[in-house]
């Protein structure tokens, strides 16, 4: 008797439940475009003219942010000027001093310290060039306040 009971009021409740679930899928929308506005995009831009070196032991970067990007190239495009920004477009004079390229890398470094984030020099190295143009563009960011370097390699040949 007792357990006709407990089946009759259990089996009279099935029909008055029911969850909306238009709230919670508002809910989830809401989130979305949530992060998606306050997400930051950040792009490294690459010149193509630079063709990086291969280290099997490189590691990808997973911090992208506070990146001062400088393409040095191979003797094959230096006739226009050996030492670039990110894009590939703003020359920097090849000078002994080379204060063009310390005061861009100190502005730089100030807009990037006012956002929170620590400025590394992204280091963007011909396979072909010699070295010596890579230690001068870090002499100069160390000139210029910026201590940690990025050497760009891949792990593997691009095709």
């Amino acid at each position: 008797m007792a357990s006709q009971k407990l089946r009759n009021v259990q089996g009279a409740g099935d029909d008055d439940l029911k969850v909306d679930m238009s709230p919670m899928i508002d809910m989830v929308f809401l989130l979305l475009l949530f992060f998606l506005v306050n997400a930051s995009l950040v792009i490294v831009k690459m010149d193509k003219r630079v063709v990086v070196p291969v280290a099997k032991h490189s590691e990808p970067q997973k911090e992208k942010l506070g990146r001062i990007v400088i393409n040095v190239y191979s003797d094959e495009f230096a006739g226009e000027g050996r030492f670039r920004m990110e894009d590939g477009e703003v020359i920097f004079p090849d000078t002994p001093d080379m204060e063009d390229m310390e005061d861009y890398i100190r502005k730089r470094k100030e807009e990037i310290e006012a956002r929170g984030v620590v400025p590394r020099l992204h280091l963007r190295c011909d396979k072909g060039a010699y070295f010596k143009y890579g230690r001068r563009v870090i002499r100069v960011a160390a000139r210029a306040g910026v201590n940690e370097v990025i050497f760009v390699s891949y792990m593997t040949e691009k095709g």
